[in-house]
């Protein structure tokens, strides 16, 4: 007898990812399956995650479809910013005085910010910033970052080197 590598997930290891969402939707075991195919090759074509996770074409299609309108993944191209013409990165630890929802609303709407995390600890937000050089980080940091009401002060981590970027933390 073969064990389905999908029913085989514990219960107790999905009941712990399924609170961990925050309670947002509630993904099945099929659903993390299906995440996990992606991962590892967005282009994976529906059929064969069909046949991996035990559904049809048709099914998986339509599974795909609902993770995506509910916000719970996208399916992207991850580019080396380096090879598109970004040649500067830099982590920016932000502290705020006042609210900080305003201030990470106002930091998400600005381009060049790629991540943005409220955080706990020596830093109100942590921000991941995208430029094409030095210059445009200058700009992005010190006229635009600086100028959001309620910032306080920003500490910048400039990036020498990339050594590790993956999305591949799976559904855990």
């Amino acid at each position: 007898m073969q064990s389905d590598p999908v029913a085989s997930r514990s219960a107790e290891h999905r009941d712990s990812r399924e609170s961990r969402n925050g309670g947002g939707a509630q993904l099945d075991a099929v659903s993390l399956a299906i995440i996990e195919q992606l991962q590892e090759d967005g282009r994976r074509p529906y059929a064969a995650i069909g046949k991996a996770v035990g559904l049809s074409e048709a099914a998986v299609r339509q599974r795909v479809q609902k993770l995506l309108d509910q916000g719970v993944m996208q399916i992207v191209a991850v580019t080396d910013p380096l090879t598109v013409g970004f040649r500067r990165q830099a982590m920016v630890g932000v502290n705020v005085e006042g609210e900080v929802e305003s201030v990470a609303d106002a930091l998400t709407a600005m381009a060049e910010c790629e991540y943005v995390v409220m955080t706990a600890g020596s830093f109100d937000l942590m921000v991941e910033i995208v430029c094409e050089d030095d210059d445009h980080l200058l700009e992005v940091i010190n006229r635009r970052i600086r100028a959001v009401p309620g910032v306080r002060s920003t500490e910048s981590f400039v990036y020498l080197k990339l050594k590790k970027q993956t999305y591949m933390w799976g559904t855990r």
